[in-house]
């Protein structure tokens, strides 16, 4: 059952291999309310480790023409803030290896500044000025400010299994690991946004906690996930539910398995999973995700011996953003990543032909691209 909680996926994977060529990642992304006026926001925060053993007393860039000449892999800490919707930005501050207070153990802690994340609190800041932001191109990064102190309380986990276990991590075998610790997490405290308060409520954050680790990143990269889930057949809201589809083109090795999503389906209370890795449940998956001038959309399909899935969302480009990263080897080819937060559409379960539920989705978390 994939709703098991494992925080010793969540722990700092950057040895062996991925010490030199390796990247580690937590994100959290919730919606908050401005204080003043009510308005819904969708906000994101990462921290984002890349490449320790490289690194020193300074951060180290790879988008640095002399870097990329060089062949210089980059090495730091990445906090990535943001925020979807009108005026939908990232923002990055970066800080050497030497700068930073990371736990390596379990539970995991990183410390930079007066920026900290653990299992259960994030607080920090990150700042850059427009003129900062055209000056440094290499800092992938949008002007603003952005502040937060908020409490985390994952509620609902998404382990895939086998896949990311230890043995399969110590080992670096896939190129790109998965692990949603609160593929439904709740949120509660204040952010920021170039001083505008907004509030985090844990009844209204529909959050969502996840990692990701390894030597690359996949390409096509596919990402659907909400809580904020409204039943058509029994014409309420879905207190206990949450789904989460990841993946792309997951590599073991050399090998690239082609065009192979991970799926679960929290509902209320009962799990439905979708995990190819899981062979014995004879997974099948197709998937189309297309871009028109104005939206991202998304088509999935997927079916095992009993239960199936059809999930269709849709996020409208301008409360979207292209958000970007280099990979460990310095390279950036996700170079049309589109990322957001306000997804709306249906997905339809059925267990043995049947229709369980169609399912309204609301602030979900989504993300396609291609390299390019």
């Amino acid at each position: 059952m994939f709703n098991k909680s494992d925080i010793t996926r969540n722990q700092c994977q950057l040895f062996g291999g991925q010490a030199r060529q390796g990247y580690d990642w937590w994100w959290h992304s919730f919606t908050a309310h401005n204080a003043e006026t009510g308005e819904e926001k969708p906000f994101f925060i990462e921290f984002f480790l890349c490449n320790p053993k490289l690194g020193g007393d300074k951060p180290v860039f790879g988008q640095l023409p002399e870097n990329k000449e060089k062949k210089i892999k980059p090495s730091y800490l990445m906090i990535k803030a943001g925020c979807w919707g009108e005026g939908a930005k990232q923002i990055h501050n970066f800080y050497g290896w030497n700068e930073i207070e990371a736990n390596m153990g379990v539970p995991y802690s990183i410390k930079a500044g007066d920026n900290f994340i653990t299992e259960t609190k994030t607080c920090g800041k990150v700042m850059l000025s427009e003129e900062d932001a055209q000056k440094h191109p290499e800092y992938m990064s949008g002007a603003g400010e952005i502040s937060w102190d908020l409490k985390i309380s994952k509620k609902t986990a998404f382990n895939v299994g086998y896949g990311a276990g230890k043995l399969f991590r110590k080992l670096q075998a896939f190129e790109m690991f998965w692990h949603a610790e609160g593929m439904k997490t709740e949120y509660e405290g204040e952010i920021f946004l170039d001083g505008q308060k907004y509030l985090v409520k844990p009844e209204t954050s529909y959050g969502y906690a996840d990692k990701n680790w390894g030597k690359d990143f996949t390409s096509p990269w596919v990402w659907l996930s909400s809580c904020n889930l409204t039943s058509r057949v029994l014409g309420r809201q879905l207190h206990d539910s949450v789904f989460d589809i990841g993946g792309g083109r997951p590599k073991v090795g050399p090998i690239a398995l082609n065009r192979k999503l991970l799926s679960a389906f929290w509902y209320e209370g009962k799990p439905y999973e979708f995990n190819f890795s899981k062979f014995w449940t004879f997974t099948r998956t197709k998937f189309e995700c297309s871009e028109t001038d104005v939206a991202i959309i998304w088509h999935v399909e997927q079916k095992t011996w009993t239960n199936r899935m059809v999930t269709d969302i849709t996020c409208q480009k301008k409360d979207m953003l292209l958000v970007n990263y280099e990979a460990p080897n310095g390279k950036k080819l996700h170079n049309r990543l589109w990322n957001g937060g306000n997804g709306k559409g249906t997905v339809k379960l059925y267990h043995r032909g049947k229709l369980i539920d169609e399912i309204t989705c609301e602030n979900v978390g989504c993300e396609f691209g291609e390299y390019c």
